[in-house]
C-alpha cells in the first residue's frame, strides 16, 4: 500500500495536559507536522481546504499513515500481526474514551466524532494492511477491488464525512474514486512492490497477456508488459470517469480538494500511459512545479465558488 513516504515517528506527548484546548490544538499540530513531511500527493490537496477540515484530513491522514507504516516495516510477520492487533485494540480504547497518550492520537480522535465517522472504515483500513502481510497475490480483478476497496475507497468515504458531503449518492462514486487511485499506485509501484515479493497485478491477467512475474522486476519492458499496462491504465481510467459524477454530490469547498487529488493522481496516469514500460526504470512522479500549479488551480476555483 502506498500513503505516502518517507517513514516518519511522531514525538510522543509535546500536547500538555490531556483533555485542554492547548493539547487538542498541539495534537492536531503534530498531525499537520507529520502530514507535511510525508504526505506527499495527499497534503498538497489538504491546503485548499478551510482550516478546521485541513486539520482534520491532517489527523484522518496520521492514522493511515501509522497504520500502514507498521505493515511495511522490516520486522517479521508475526510480529507485525502482533503489533497491528495491539493497534486495533488501541483504537477500540480510543475510541471508548480511553486515548493514547501520543500527540496525534487526541486530534484523530476528535475528527472521528466530530465528523461521525463510522468506525467500520477504520477497521476495514486495518484489515486491508493484515492482507498485506499475508496475501501477496490476487487471482483476478475481483479480489483486487476487495483490497483497494479497505485500502483506499474507505479513505474518500471517510473524506466525504470532513467535507460535509450528505448526500447518500456520493458514497459510489467516491469508492470509485478510491478504486481510481489506489489502482495508480498499482501501476506506478509495480517493482518497488515486486522487490517485497508483493504483485497486485492480476495473476489471470498477467498470465492472459503473457508476461511473467520475472519481468516486473526490471529494467526493460517486453511489448506484451506495455500491452498489459495498456489494459490495466484503462480499466483504470474507466474508474476516474466513472467517480467524475461526485463533484455533483459535493458542498462547495470539496470541489476543490477532490479535484486537486483526482488531478495529482490522474496526472501521474496519464504520465504511466504515455510510457508504461517507464515504470520498470524509475519511480513515476509529478514535478514540484506542477503540483504547484495543480494547487493553485484548486485554490483559484475554491475563490471563485467563494466569492460567486
Amino acid at each position: 500500500m502506498s500513503i505516502g513516504q518517507p517513514r516518519l515517528v511522531s514525538t510522543p506527548n509535546a500536547c500538555g495536559p490531556c483533555g485542554t484546548s492547548s493539547s487538542l490544538a498541539a495534537s492536531y499540530a503534530d498531525c499537520q507536522r507529520l502530514a507535511k513531511r510525508s504526505a506527499r500527493n495527499f497534503y498538497y490537496s489538504f491546503l485548499v481546504l478551510p482550516k478546521p477540515q485541513r486539520l482534520s484530513m491532517c489527523a484522518l491522514y496520521a492514522f493511515l499513515r501509522k497504520t500502514d507504516d507498521l505493515g511495511d516495516s522490516e520486522e517479521s510477520v508475526e510480529s507485525k500481526r502482533a503489533k497491528l492487533q495491539h493497534w486495533r485494540f488501541q483504537f477500540d480504547k480510543a475510541m471508548a474514551g480511553e486515548i493514547p497518550e501520543i500527540c496525534w492520537w487526541r486530534a484523530f480522535v476528535d475528527t472521528v466524532q466530530k465528523y461521525q465517522i463510522p468506525r467500520a472504515y477504520f477497521d476495514h483500513v486495518i484489515d486491508g494492511v493484515m492482507d498485506d502481510l499475508v496475501k501477496t497475490r490476487y487471482a483476478s480483478f475481483g479480489e483486487l477491488y476487495q483490497y483497494c476497496y479497505k485500502v483506499a475507497s474507505v479513505v474518500g468515504l471517510s473524506c466525504l464525512r470532513i467535507w460535509g458531503a450528505t448526500d447518500e449518492e456520493a458514497a459510489l462514486p467516491a469508492e470509485w474514486c478510491g478504486i481510481a487511485f489506489q489502482l495508480t499506485n498499482v501501476l506506478r509501484d509495480v517493482v518497488e512492490d515486486k522487490q517485497r515479493d508483493r504483485v497486485y497485478l492480476p495473476q489471470d491477467e498477467l498470465i492472459r497477456f503473457g508476461v511473467a512475474e520475472e519481468e516486473l522486476e526490471g529494467p526493460r519492458a517486453s511489448e506484451a508488459f506495455v500491452e498489459m499496462m495498456r489494459f490495466q491504465v484503462a480499466r483504470a481510467e474507466d474508474y476516474y470517469a466513472r467517480s467524475e459524477v461526485l463533484f455533483d454530490h459535493l458542498p462547495g469547498d470539496a470541489h476543490a480538494v477532490l479535484r486537486v487529488m483526482r488531478d495529482v493522481y490522474h496526472g501521474l496516469l496519464g504520465k504511466i500511459a504515455r510510457d508504461p514500460s517507464q515504470v520498470l526504470s524509475r519511480r513515476v512522479s509529478l514535478s514540484p512545479a506542477r503540483k504547484i500549479a495543480i494547487v493553485a488551480r484548486g485554490m483559484s476555483s475554491q475563490w471563485l465558488t467563494r466569492s460567486s
